[in-house]
């Protein structure tokens, strides 16, 4: 049998080391007695334990020591090295068993320990006291179930770096001076942090009186509360002296706030307001569109926005889905594939392509990057939200007597709801902004024709999509 010491509290460094030694002799659990108590390791072997081989152990593992190592169980360092053990020999998912006994201990271990911190974190509460060089100095006591003291210290130091403090707790004490932390030993419960002490400490009592303001009488729930905040903290917090008149006294306060009467707000009239916001909207398709153009892409990458083109006073505007990888780059609409087929398709229907006025829902291009090339990604209904008042404005200063939505993008952002385009293609009523609407048409978007794989199919589709636009032009 192989008897291993380590000192008093959480020893995780002498823990490691002798996990070290241990595993470099592959020596078996059931060979070695865990003790805690004098700080010598494995008596004169000492020194040989510095020179182990680190044990390569996954992250997980690593932290759950790291936890468990500060619970007051006396047989979990025992645990631990069974832990590790099994993990050096084949299994290194352990931890991926909850339903193992070992694992399922652990856990429960580690969660004990995790809720202490949580606890101390919560409830720890400081008291001003006098200090003899005239400053000022903060005293906390705190009783953690386990051995966190140490572990819990860069919080409050992070938390209260500017303060001068001591937190003292049967554990073991810590102090900070504001440039050193210092660990000491267990400490008793000093008198000066009494309760009867509160008044004179004007620190507790503004706590207090801060806690005592923002009691909610509506939500008491007194067992709720002990759940959360056991009634072993209570006796160092201030504000629970407080605790009980509040809890007797909040269903009368409920019924005062019932019996009182309703007052009526106050009307807030928003014209100024909205003058403020019509002022600051732009007066023409000239100038929103340098607006869009001087506005950051909702999705970053985007070399930049793609405002619509053509006449104001267009019979018909066309609405696509979002620029391209070539309207991104020229910053024009259509001039890619798709734009090209469209180009073909308008001229076919009999459309002058120079006297529609083309844009997009979104106007910024969405890709994913795969190696040099910049594959395109469909716009969320969010990111189409974003950029509707955009477009309701624009087409309202082109004012066409009709709009031809290309695919389901377009007719969202034109109705503000899922279209089914191979379902409701053809005519149909498009909201517009404060009460306006349009005439439309919904058909299919031009890079959904050049997707079809087999040439006949591409060809019926495409005469379909000349059709459509010819009946838009006849309702136009």
């Amino acid at each position: 049998m192989h008897t291993i010491t380590l000192r008093e509290g959480a020893d995780l460094d002498g823990f490691r080391r002798a996990v070290r030694r241990l595993a470099a002799t592959r020596t078996a659990p059931e060979a070695v007695l865990w003790s805690v108590g004098a700080p010598s390791l494995f008596g004169d072997e000492a020194p040989a334990l510095e020179n182990g081989a680190p044990v390569l152990l996954p992250q997980a593992v690593g932290q759950l020591i790291e936890t468990i190592v500060c619970h007051g169980d006396p047989e979990r360092y025992a645990l631990l090295y069974r832990l590790v053990w099994r993990v050096l020999n084949g299994e290194r998912a352990l931890l991926d068993q909850h339903a193992d006994p070992l694992v399922h201990r652990l856990e429960r271990l580690d969660k004990a320990v995790r809720r202490d911190i949580h606890k101390m974190h919560a409830f720890l509460r400081f008291r001003a006291l006098p200090d003899p060089d005239g400053g000022e100095r903060y005293v906390a006591w705190f009783e953690p179930d386990h051995h966190i003291v140490e572990t819990v210290a860069p919080f409050f130091v992070e938390r209260f770096e500017s303060m001068v403090w001591t937190i003292l707790t049967p554990k073991g004490s810590l102090h900070w001076d504001r440039h050193r932390l210092i660990t000491g030993p267990p400490a008793e419960r000093p008198d000066s942090l009494a309760h009867d002490r509160l008044a004179d400490d004007r620190f507790a009592e503004g706590w207090l009186r801060y806690y005592e303001s923002t009691f909610n009488p509506a939500r008491v729930n007194p067992t709720a509360m002990r759940a959360e905040m056991p009634r072993k903290y209570w006796a160092n917090m201030p504000e629970t002296a407080a605790i009980p008149a509040m809890v007797r006294s909040a269903p009368a306060r409920v019924q005062a706030m019932l019996e009182a009467e309703a007052a009526i707000p106050r009307r807030r009239m928003p014209e100024k307001a909205v003058a403020a916001m019509a002022r600051q909207a732009p007066k023409s398709l000239a100038e929103l569109n340098r607006l869009i153009q001087r506005s950051e892409p909702l999705v970053p990458g985007a070399t930049q926005a793609v405002p619509g083109e053509g006449p104001e006073g267009a019979a018909i505007a066309i609405v696509g889905e979002q620029p391209g990888d070539q309207e991104d780059r020229e910053g024009r609409p259509f001039v890619g594939p798709a734009g090209q087929l469209l180009t073909a398709a308008l001229e076919e229907a009999g459309i002058d392509r120079g006297g529609v006025y083309l844009t997009n829902a979104v106007k910024h291009f969405k890709f994913v990057q795969r190696g040099k090339r910049r594959i395109h990604q469909s716009p969320t209904a969010g990111e189409v939200k974003h950029y509707r008042w955009w477009l309701m404005t624009e087409l309202g200063f082109v004012r066409p007597r009709l709009v031809v939505a290309l695919g389901a993008t377009a007719a969202l952002a034109l109705t503000g709801r899922p279209v089914s385009v191979l379902r409701e293609r053809g005519p149909m009523a498009f909201d517009g902004w404060n009460g306006d609407g349009w005439d439309g048409f919904v058909t299919v978007h031009p890079s959904y024709l050049l997707r079809l794989p087999e040439e006949e199919e591409r060809r019926r589709a495409q005469a379909e999509f000349v059709a459509d636009l010819r009946r838009a032009a006849a309702l136009a």
